[in-house]
Order: structure tokens, then C-alpha cells, then sequence
């Protein structure tokens, strides 16, 4: 069997091309080249000083910040491709490119599925992610016992649904995480224990992925570690926005989700954790959401 090739050994990326190792021989890139060594290092994986050293491989998978990074390590690598390499793309990316890289990489001979995970970094030191893939379901079968890192994988639709699928389920992540934000800020300011309080609503119909392990593990505990940038968040609703909008469908809901997303991450920054957001929150109600709540000044809510 060819090797597998891995470019982009991110946060995600790291773990998920180490189990793609221990199925058998795998190359790994890094744009800086340190991390792919270190990678090699750790998981018998064979680092490459070049995107080209990458075309020996006949899956190739990436996992980068955007689309851009993607064209820019695709427009080096495609021309070196060999026919029938297959390129599985785990990037959050944007539908309407991974209609059109589909289209680039066909005259080289390859194919390419549109993948992105869900299951955080620990899903993916766990090798549980859920990949939701777009694309030819035929080459999804030819690939899918390769993927070391899923647990589930679901075929959605042609190219770029895979990427639809992601962008809006991540905005309804956004949305879950910042309604529990402001819920619990509300029962702060009433004198409410909120671990009792999530106690509660994580045995009632409010519950959420939010409020069961992000808002408990992450903000109670001013822990806010940065496994998913609130930057790269941000820009998934945007991506989901903008499906929204090319299906003219009306979304007054999420769109408010984008804007308050987009005012966080201005306040907060786009490199801390995508729980940072609720920080807004506790700004604009000058209370923090811990278990004792303790309060962030004596002026009272501050007005949007």
C-alpha cells in the first residue's frame, strides 16, 4: 500500500496524523518544519522538508486554518500528484472552494472529498472524531478504512457539504454557548449558585454540549484552554452565513449569532479559546459566571 501523506499538524491535526501512523507509513508536513519533526519523532512518521516530497502518497489529508491554506499547499503539490491520489480535505473550508478545488485537482487525475471533524481535540486524541465527507460516495468507500481517527463518518452530499454541514453546525454551537452564557449571567445577578443551576439544567430541557461540558469545564473554572480558537469559530458562522445566504434562507436568528461572535472576538482576541466569548457577556452584565459568581464591579450591567 502507498503511504499516506498528512499536511498541517495543528491542534487537530497532530494527534489525527498519528493515528493514520500506526495503520502503516505515513508523511507529514508542517509549515514550520520543527513540528513535523517533533512528529516524527513521537509517531514513526517520515517529515518532509517540501509539499512535493508529499506526492508519493495516494491519500493525501489536510487540515488547516481556511480554504486559503489549502489552495496555497494544493497549487504547489498539484502538479506532482499521480492519478487516483485522493485528496481529503479536513479543513473547516468554505463550500463554494471545495467545489472548485474538486474541479482543479481533476486534471491532474485525483479526486477530492471535502471533510471536516467534529469532536474537538480530545476526539481526535481519541481517534473518535465524526467526519462528515462531500463528495463521490465511491471514493469515500475506497478511503474510509483509512481514516484511523473516525468513529463515525457520514457521507452528506456532493462537494462542499461536508463543509456545510460543519459551518452551520458550528453556529449552532455558537448559538447554544453564547444563550447559555447569557442565561446563567441572568441567574448570577439573582443570587442563583450556578453549578446548582447547571446541575439542574443538565437534567432538564435546556441542556446543551454547552452546558454539560464546555461552560463547567471551561468557564467555571477560568480555565479557557485553547484548543479551539474563538477566531476560527467566527469564522465558520461566517461560513454558515454565507450558505445561508446564497440559499436565500431566512436566518435572523444566526445572524445576530454572527455579530456577537464577531464583537467578542474583537474584545476578547481570536487566539483565546472560542469559550472566551462569554466573557463578553460577563462585561456587559458586570458579573462572572463561576460557582460562586463573584461579581466584576459595583456599577451594575453595563448597556450594549
Amino acid at each position: 500500500m502507498k503511504p499516506t501523506a498528512f499536511a498541517g499538524l495543528g491542534a487537530m491535526g497532530f494527534p489525527m496524523a498519528a493515528h493514520l501512523a500506526r495503520q502503516g507509513q505515513t508523511l507529514v508536513w508542517n509549515r514550520t518544519a520543527a513540528t513535523a519533526e517533533a512528529h516524527a519523532a513521537q509517531y514513526g512518521t517520515q517529515a518532509q522538508q517540501s509539499l512535493e516530497g508529499l506526492a508519493r502518497a495516494d491519500l493525501i489529508v489536510t487540515c488547516l486554518p481556511t480554504s486559503q491554506e489549502v489552495w496555497e499547499v494544493m497549487r504547489v503539490l498539484g502538479p506532482h500528484l499521480q492519478p487516483g491520489t485522493v485528496w481529503l480535505d479536513c479543513t473547516s473550508g468554505h463550500p463554494s472552494s471545495a467545489r472548485e478545488q474538486a474541479e482543479w485537482l481533476r486534471q491532474y487525475g485525483a479526486d477530492f472529498l471535502d471533510a471536516p471533524v467534529s469532536g474537538g481535540t480530545a476526539g481526535a486524541s481519541a481517534g473518535t472524531l465524526t467526519v462528515m465527507v462531500g463528495g463521490d460516495p465511491a471514493v469515500l468507500e475506497r478511503v474510509q478504512p483509512r481514516l484511523a481517527f473516525a468513529q463515525k463518518v457520514v457521507h452528506v452530499g456532493e462537494e462542499g457539504a461536508g463543509f456545510s454541514v460543519k459551518a452551520i453546525n458550528n453556529t449552532l454551537l455558537a448559538a447554544n454557548l453564547w444563550a447559555a452564557g447569557e442565561g446563567l449571567a441572568a441567574l448570577a445577578l439573582a443570587g442563583v449558585d450556578l453549578g446548582a443551576a447547571l446541575e439542574v439544567i443538565n437534567a432538564s430541557s435546556g441542556r446543551s454540549n454547552a452546558t454539560e461540558n464546555l461552560i463547567p469545564q471551561r468557564v467555571l473554572t477560568r480555565e479557557f484552554p485553547a484548543t479551539f480558537a474563538l477566531g476560527l469559530l467566527t469564522k465558520d458562522i461566517g461560513i454558515g452565513l454565507d450558505l445561508a445566504q446564497s440559499g436565500k434562507a431566512a436566518t435572523p436568528l444566526l445572524a445576530q449569532v454572527g455579530g456577537l461572535f464577531r464583537a467578542a472576538t474583537t474584545v476578547t482576541g481570536p487566539q483565546q479559546d472560542h469559550t472566551a466569548a462569554l466573557k463578553l457577556i460577563e462585561q456587559l452584565n458586570g458579573v462572572q459566571l463561576g460557582t460562586q459568581a463573584p461579581s466584576l464591579g459595583t456599577e451594575g450591567p453595563k448597556q450594549a
